[in-house]
């Protein structure tokens, strides 16, 4: 377990970071922010003593000279506060780009930013990360894939101006080899990745948009369509939720179509809760579950990891409907009627107890807010 300190944590890679270090336990990182860069004696102080820096502060998108100054300036500020830091860290390691030295002004001022961080002295290792994909990043500025499922979870259909082939790796995965992680159950430091063109993506994630309005689950075939659909599903929620399910009743009672899976049957369960008691209290990388309640009343309630707004939705088995757990949103179930609660609840995968993929964390009740209001 190390100590590290972090520039960039507020952006989507640094975010990322810090929610795979929630889930392990280790400790909360030194946050670095643009003002602390600004001056090399707090710096300095930060980085004292820590084993690791992460310099993933960096500009991806503007006007190329703002690209190349920026990109410059940012790893020249945590060079000056490395010069000036008694006690320096073991090592830093760059989240640079596979484009570094390509020719372009963000190319270039990558591989330039690389030379001046290796100029200190401290051991640097220099990443080359290929595109990153995952939940919540900036559509128009992340990534294609960002953008592609803005514009399908808003109802319209992405446009591919200039296919291409592209490699893509999921932000956890960069986030666990940025960190030092070894492999886990929902991360891979050696960053597998997806080999796909632009006009293929588009359509993947087309699909999966066309199967998951009615709350099917799409085909899940490997490690990377389940993240594609969980990045998928993060610009969905919670504008989306509740998803309700049709009813077909008669004199002998009533069905309700929970789960229909395409290409897969996962796991599934039913618990029952005594009034006033809460279960949940935890979140997934990677995992995808299904809430329905069949019986009784109850609140869920969601936090995005590193939030504070805390988004709740009043359901009950008087119309069931589904409400699908976002990836690294920490959520729970209450049951708030006076009678037993029966929920019914569904996973992709099989449950291993070496491997669970489920992380502690309460959810809270700072600044609740209503479902579909962000």
């Amino acid at each position: 377990m190390l100590s590290l300190a972090v520039t960039g944590a507020g952006g989507f890679l640094g975010w990322h970071v810090r929610v795979l270090l929630r889930a392990l336990g280790w400790p909360e990182p030194t946050v670095l922010t643009r003002a602390d860069l600004a001056d090399p004696a707090v710096v300095a102080r930060k980085i004292a003593g820590v084993d690791r820096v992460l310099h993933l502060a960096g500009v991806n998108r503007g006007e190329p000279a703002d690209v190349a100054a920026g990109n410059v300036h940012l790893a020249a500020q945590l060079a000056n506060g490395l010069r000036a830091c008694p006690d320096p860290p073991i090592g830093v390691v760059f989240a640079n780009s596979v484009q570094a030295g390509n020719g372009t002004p963000y190319g270039d001022a990558k591989a330039t930013a690389a030379g001046i961080l290796a100029d200190t002295g401290v051991p640097l290792d220099d990443l080359l990360l290929p595109n990153l994909y995952g939940e919540h990043g900036r559509p128009w500025y992340n990534s294609a894939v960002a953008t592609f499922c803005r514009v399908l979870a808003e109802g319209g259909q992405p446009e591919v101006h200039a296919d291409r082939e592209m490699d893509l790796v999921h932000v956890t995965d960069a986030a666990a080899r940025l960190a030092g992680v070894a492999a886990g159950g929902s991360w891979d430091p050696a960053m597998p990745a997806l080999r796909t063109g632009v006009r293929d993506l588009a359509d993947q994630l087309a699909s999966y948009a066309d199967v998951y309005r009615t709350g099917e689950i799409p085909a899940l075939r490997d490690r990377h369509d389940v993240r594609l659909f969980n990045t998928y599903r993060s610009h969905c929620f919670p504008a989306h939720y509740p998803l309700a399910l049709p009813t077909r009743a008669d004199a002998r009672g009533a069905l309700v179509e929970t789960v229909k899976a395409h290409g897969g049957a996962g796991q599934t369960f039913c618990s029952t809760t005594r009034p006033g008691v809460t279960r949940g209290e935890h979140f997934h990388l990677a995992k995808v579950e299904r809430f329905v309640v069949l019986r009784g009343s109850a609140d869920i309630s969601l936090r995005r990891v590193g939030d504070t707004d805390v988004v709740r939705f009043p359901v009950s088995g008087d119309e069931p409907v589904v409400i699908d757990m976002p990836t690294m949103w920490a959520h729970n179930i209450t049951n708030t009627g006076p009678d037993e609660l029966l929920t019914l609840f569904w996973t992709n995968e099989l449950f291993d107890p070496e491997r669970p993929d489920t992380w502690p964390e309460p959810v809270g009740d700072e600044h609740r807010v209503p479902a579909g209001v962000r």
